[in-house]
């Protein structure tokens, strides 16, 4: 199954891998499950370490180290760009929204812990 990791589990699976709900920890441990992560997380975490450094990781080395550990990147598409437009308003965060619309073009489970994101309509599945 292909599943593509929101931004906070990514970066938990990284460096706070305490924070992973059991469920999580199922789902990315299955070897049979391709992980995949998005553009759009990198971008995320570039912009918020710029800013207030919310996130308190270099994108390169997380980058990096995705790869190295049987991630694919996913790159953002203008498909996916459009398809924003047809979301219903029920989250403002422009990076979860691409998230959701890679998630739903490419037929890809959009693994999160986020509830609010576990709302929308598509391949989304809240761990």
């Amino acid at each position: 199954m292909k599943l593509l990791i929101d931004t906070h589990l990514l970066v938990w699976d990284a460096g706070e891998y305490e924070r992973l709900s059991a469920a999580a920890v199922a789902w990315i441990g299955d070897r049979r499950n391709e992980l995949y992560f998005s553009v759009a997380s990198l971008w995320e975490i570039a912009i918020k370490q710029g800013s207030k450094k919310e996130f308190g990781i270099d994108p390169r080395v997380l980058r990096r180290g995705l790869l190295d550990n049987r991630y694919s990147e996913l790159p953002i598409q203008s498909e996916h760009a459009f398809f924003v437009s047809t979301l219903p308003p029920i989250h403002r965060d422009p990076f979860d929204r691409l998230l959701i619309a890679q998630a739903t073009v490419e037929g890809i489970i959009l693994l999160t812990a986020n509830p609010i994101l576990a709302q929308y309509p598509g391949p989304i599945h809240k761990v």
